[in-house]
């Protein structure tokens, strides 16, 4: 089990501190759902969603690069 797991409504990593997902944990999405990138799609906009409600702070593009544009 992962501990690069979100703190919310910070969306920080609990395992490193890093911007939630963080680099680690990327690759364990890529790993986990390697077979279904469309799966992952929706898991993370999922999580998207949760943070821009938390993060309203934070311009719209740079929370969609952050949740989704690297699984490009």
């Amino acid at each position: 089990m992962t501990t690069h797991l979100p703190l919310t409504p910070g969306w920080t990593c609990g395992g490193c501190s890093a911007d939630w997902p963080c680099h680690e944990r990327r690759q364990e999405l890529r790993a986990e759902f390697a077979c279904a990138p469309v799966s992952l799609a929706f898991y993370l906009a999922a999580h998207l969603d949760d943070a821009v409600q938390d993060l309203t702070h934070v311009p719209a593009g740079q929370l969609y690069q952050r949740f989704l544009g690297w699984t490009r």
